[in-house]
């Protein structure tokens, strides 16, 4: 009896957060063994495609599995991508995506993803984003409104299961031997566009606020900030612009700015589980407007260190709020300067009220004993709830629920004898 044939189509190459999550719902596919997998690998933008490596099991079965046309319909179609891409290729089709971080979906979203037979969302945020979008149906003709556009298909949420045997709480080396603070905040996430305070990470106002908190410290008594970031890619001019930005962002604090760190290169996930997990690293700072879901807050999250963060969207799912320093703010339309085909002017993202996170980031310095005793069930919830395993156990569930495939049988016929 031959398998049902399933076509994974994914930037499964690229180091991106799209590339990571690519690459774990493969793994609880080839485990869950119940398809025969094709993958057709795709770009994310200017991201480097270097993630597959052939050395190991899961990188060869990736390459012994590449297919670049579909001459039939599969199956089964999956789709990973923003939602605007979604296309029926397959007998049942299935689109995964962290859709937005604002108020409001993309119409361009919603027509693709009803396209398909299911969507998939890391998070209940992005279910509710993508559910509750709704634009008005015009007639060319006669210019009256004749309906609804709308999400009209099944939505499951799927969160991204983090591998606990590389996040493991355990730093085997230390990338930080030229950091000279030992305790230090970190940052992990790209540096976006827009205007100072409206790029969706926030790291300008974060830096800043960072800065303004910790001036009046005596210098051997300040925290250090570790920021791990870049733009797309990771060249030497990249580098050079953001060393720029930090110079340009701190020279009003003159002698008296804290220490930031610019950590660079594409580190492997043993090297970010060892960033983590360093003794210098004492918690994790995120002034960010919206996350689908935040990938590097689950990973940190395995650490047991406190987290400072802003109160809303995706990663809400996963740190709860006894284990979890939440910043307050207010939702505000997108700025101009942040705004494009996916981020809509007209919806509304999180802006941390900077005053009060200067508080906190300060308690947190101040009484660390304690937010670290706080922090520690962060750890045990991903463990117990948000693992690798466990999301593939909840993928079996959401495929068993909904894809309903004709087996294919090797037909036997009775031998006939002569007369």
């Amino acid at each position: 009896m031959s398998k049902p044939i399933l076509v994974f189509q994914a930037p499964i190459a690229t180091r991106s957060g799209y590339g990571d999550h690519s690459r774990d719902i493969l793994k609880s596919l080839f485990e869950l063994d119940k398809y025969d997998i094709k993958v057709v690998p795709t770009r994310w933008g200017t991201t480097p495609q270097d993630q597959i490596n052939p050395q190991t099991e899961f990188g060869k079965r990736i390459l012994e599995n590449l297919v670049t046309n579909l001459n039939s319909p599969p199956d089964v179609f999956i789709q990973v991508s923003v939602a605007n891409e979604f296309r029926k290729m397959g007998k049942y089709n299935i689109g995964i995506t962290a859709g937005v971080e604002t108020t409001i979906a993309p119409q361009e979203f919603i027509l693709a993803s009803n396209q398909m037979d299911l969507i998939i969302t890391p998070s209940e945020f992005t279910k509710e984003t993508l559910s509750k979008t709704s634009y008005t149906k015009v007639d060319k003709q006669t210019n009256k409104e004749v309906g609804k556009i709308q999400l009209d298909k099944p939505c499951e949420v799927l969160f991204e299961g983090v591998d606990l045997n590389v996040y493991n709480s355990k730093s085997e080396f230390s990338i930080l031997d030229k950091v000279d603070t030992d305790f230090n905040f970190l940052y992990v996430g790209h540096w976006l566009a827009g205007d100072l305070g409206h790029d969706r990470k926030d790291v300008g106002m974060m830096i800043k606020t960072f800065c303004t908190v910790f001036k009046s410290l005596p210098k051997k008594q300040q925290p250090g900030l570790i920021i791990k970031t870049s733009h797309a890619g990771f060249s030497v001019g990249e580098r050079e612009d953001l060393a720029t930005k930090i110079l340009e962002l701190t020279k009003e604090f003159g002698d008296k700015c804290p220490s930031i760190h610019l950590v660079w290169g594409d580190l492997s996930e043993s090297e970010l589980n060892s960033l983590y997990n360093d003794d210098k690293v004492k918690a994790m700072l995120m002034f960010t407007k919206g996350e689908g879901y935040g990938r590097p807050l689950a990973e940190f999250a395995t650490t047991g260190k406190p987290i400072v963060v802003s109160d809303w969207s995706g990663y809400k799912d996963f740190l709860p709020k006894e284990n979890t320093v939440y910043l307050e703010g207010e939702l505000k339309e997108v700025h101009t300067s942040a705004s494009n085909k996916f981020l809509i002017k007209e919806s509304k993202w999180f802006y941390v009220d900077y005053s009060k996170a200067a508080s906190k980031m300060f308690d947190v310095y101040n009484n660390y004993k304690t937010y670290l005793t706080k922090s520690a069930g962060l750890k045990t919830n991903i463990q117990n709830n948000f693992s690798l395993s466990k999301m593939t156990s909840k993928l079996d569930t959401i495929l068993t629920k909904y894809v309903k495939v004709i087996k294919k049988v090797e037909l036997k016929l009775p031998t006939i004898k002569k007369l």
